[in-house]
This record gives structure tokens, sequence and C-alpha cells, in this order.
């Protein structure tokens, strides 16, 4: 007996392939998108990665369509990396590619197809609740490729109808599924950078995009006193030693980025740590928001360790995270993701480091 339709994005990739071939072997039926997102000699959703994602429907035996995003993926997606970048903040894109560009559509899609799940090759897992009615999110078995930083924003809605078939998959297991299956993309490499960034680096797409949005301006010490000049508030990160003036006796890191000012604020490495952060539109997944102030570990960048914190909330739906131990390099624009064990609470994105 065939269970019921599901879709799955289809990269050209071998996560999502052997996803595919899992859902398959389950008994759902299946049906492969790929998606386009960007322009043709990308690193990603290029039509090489396309020809696999159709090489791989074919060996499965699945339909598979095509589906053009570029013009929502530029508007929802690529503005906003320019966007934060503006306003001195570090973007997070494939968090917001995930909320706004691939389950929304995909769920659309499956509306429309008259298929009752969506399936992506992310390693992360979900589990519904009954003690609460809600759904959980939850890491995947692979440490070193858990996903569930990058879900955070996911609604209970989306979650209800998604299926993360590499939930209790690591990465070797994955290829070794890949290879037994004699899959093209079996031993394909995986792309570690931000996707539509095909310049050398991005300060090269920023000029391209937003010529006239940076300018030269101060770099100061601690104390306000000028030691240098830079050529854009955007080329710095907090925690960044690259790029910054020589000829001091200690090694100087940016600890601070100052919009209204176009400035930028060095210190040594003991001034880039911090123990207290603002948070902001906070999405609550596997518990309803919280009516009283809770401890939780907290992760401030997908390979940044999990600390524990006090989390409390402000005012305006923000919240104050208060770690036990100085945290290295909080940096706005990026995000804030609570977890107990191994689920995923909710999360936000950091506003402000409070020194």
């Amino acid at each position: 007996m065939i269970k019921k339709r599901v879709l799955i994005a289809m990269s050209g990739g071998v996560d999502s392939s052997v996803a595919a071939y899992l859902l398959k072997r389950s008994g759902y039926e299946v049906i492969g998108v790929n998606m386009k997102l960007w322009e043709d000699g990308g690193k990603c959703c290029n039509l090489n990665d396309t020809e696999d994602a159709r090489r791989v429907a074919s060996k499965l035996s699945i339909p598979l369509y095509t589906v053009n995003l570029k013009k929502e993926f530029e508007k929802e997606v690529v503005e906003y990396f320019c966007q934060e970048y503006i306003d001195a903040r570090t973007p997070n894109p494939c968090i917001v590619c995930n909320e706004k560009i691939k389950f929304k559509t995909l769920l659309k899609k499956a509306g429309e197809l008259n298929a009752s799940f969506v399936a992506t090759g992310h390693y992360a897992r979900v589990e519904f609740n009954p003690s609460n009615q809600r759904y959980s999110l939850k890491k995947g078995k692979d440490s070193r490729k858990e996903q569930s930083y990058f879900l955070f924003s996911l609604s209970q809605k989306q979650l209800a109808n998604i299926i993360f078939p590499l939930s209790r998959l690591n990465k070797r297991e994955v290829r070794q599924i890949a290879a037994y299956l004699e899959l093209p993309v079996y031993s394909k490499r995986e792309s570690q950078e931000i996707c539509f960034i095909v310049q050398k680096d991005y300060n090269d797409f920023l000029k391209k995009r937003v010529p006239d949005s940076f300018k030269t301006g101060p770099i100061m010490d601690r104390n306000g006193k000028v030691v240098g000049k830079h050529s854009g508030i955007h080329l710095f990160t907090i925690g960044q030693r690259k790029g910054l003036i020589g000829g001091r006796k200690n090694p100087a890191y940016v600890i601070n980025i100052d919009k209204k000012r176009n400035a930028i604020t060095i210190g040594e490495r003991k001034d880039v740590y911090a123990q207290s952060m603002q948070v902001s539109n906070v999405n609550w997944v596997s518990i309803p928001e919280p009516p009283v102030p809770f401890y939780a570990k907290v992760k401030i960048r997908s390979q940044h360790p999990e600390s524990l914190a006090y989390i409390y909330p402000l005012k305006d739906k923000k919240w104050k995270v208060d770690f036990f131990h100085p945290q290295w390099a909080i940096t706005p624009g990026q995000a804030a993701v609570f977890y107990r064990d191994d689920t995923l609470l909710g999360g936000g994105w950091i506003d402000k480091v409070i020194r």
C-alpha cells in the first residue's frame, strides 16, 4: 500500500538524493522539486546541479519538477544579505532562505500537487509531543552535520508537514547508501560557502550591488582615540583580526561596529568576549513562550559550542541572555538558538551585545 504523497527538494546533492530514496523505500509516493534560486554559474542551483538532480530522479524512477524562484530569492535573501551589512550586522542567509524560500515554496507547491508532506535532506528531526500538543524540532544524529540551528524560524504549521529522512543517519552512512545504490552523486562535494557569492569574496559582490552604501571611516580604540581608517564597515565582523592596522604591541580585534558613526572599534583578545546579549524576533518552536525566565544552552553560531545561560524577557518582546561563561565574538545579525538536551526550544536574532 502506497503511503501519502511527499514533495522533496532535490538540489542535485547526495543528501537530498538519499533522502528521496529513503522516502520511496518507505512506501511514499515521491515527487522531486529542483529549485532554481540563482544565476547559472553560481555555487548552487546551476545547470550541473539541475542535471544531477534529473539523473538521480531518473535512477529512482520519480518525477522531477523545476521551479524558478530567482525573483523571490533576490527579494527575500539577497536584499536581506546586503541590508544587514549596510546596518553593521553579519547576516545568516541560510536561515532566511530556509524559512522564506525553501519551505514556504515547497509547502505551497505541495498543496498544488495534493502532497501531504514536504521533505529535505537536512540533518534534523521532527517529533510530535503529546504532552504540550506541539511539534518538537530536535537535533539530527550527526553532530558534525546537525542542522537544527538553521531551522529555528520554522512554524508549527510548517513542522507538522515536514519530514527529514536523514534524521537518524550520519554523513558517512548517507554516502555509503548512495554508493551502494550507484547514485551518480555519491562522491559529490558539498558547498560550504554562501551559495550566491561567485566572486572571490563578498566585498566584490556588495560593491556591485550597493556601491554607494559604504565609505571610509575611523578605526578607534576602546577609549575613542582614532588609530586608523577603514574602507567600509561591511568589511568587518566581531572578533576579526584580518585587515586591521598593524604596529601594535598586542594583536587587535574588532569588538564593535557602529553604523551611526561609521566606525570600527578595536581591542585586545579579551575584549572580544562578552557575557550578555539582547535577542529579538524569537520564535518558540518546541515549547510555548515561557511565562518566566528559564535556563537553557544557547548556540550563537552554527559551529559555536552551546553554553548554559539564563534567559529572561525584556520589553517589546525582546529577551536578554546572560551566559554563565563569557562567549567569544557575540555577533549582531547572527541567530541565537536555545536548546534543552537535543530539543530546540526556540531562537531569535542577536540585536546587540551587552557589556
